[in-house]
């Protein structure tokens, strides 16, 4: 459980988020995980980032991995609490950016930890007819 002293609640909460240097290295943070820096990632997020942070355009960590192709990077995130289902400000997935990129290594990291390819807009499904990926509809179920 969280205790109200370590997590600023209310306008004390919103006025830490604005702060230039929280921006600075949420920023650094979103670039180590479009670029793959696993470890680097994870021992942030060890050390307290959330593993569901999201930028000015809701894509959180995982979506930038997966979007780039570092698979090692969503396990990483996912096994320390990142959804693997978390939608960005456009209703994108994870898994349908993983599709749209043909991130096979990705798209299989996503499934193992329960991702859903029926979430989002488009969706994975969607994704994966839109570009005629028979072989992603059938691990999909959605041939």
């Amino acid at each position: 459980m969280s205790d109200a002293k370590s997590e600023p609640q209310g306008p004390e909460a919103i006025e830490h988020a604005h702060d230039p240097e929280v921006l600075q290295l949420a920023a650094k943070v979103f670039d180590l995980a479009r670029h793959g820096d696993t470890d680097t990632v994870a021992a942030y997020v060890d050390a307290g980032v959330p593993a569901n942070l999201t930028n000015d355009s809701g894509d959180s960590l995982v979506m930038l991995a997966a979007y780039h192709g570092h698979a090692a990077t969503v396990e990483a995130l996912l096994r320390r609490g990142g959804d693997a289902d978390r939608a960005n400000d456009r209703g994108q997935t994870p898994l349908a950016g993983a599709v749209f990129k043909g991130e096979d290594e990705v798209i299989r990291v996503l499934l193992a930890h329960g991702a859903d390819p029926t979430a989002g807009t488009p969706s994975a499904v969607d994704t994966a007819r839109m570009f005629q990926k028979t072989e992603l509809l059938m691990l999909f179920g959605a041939e």
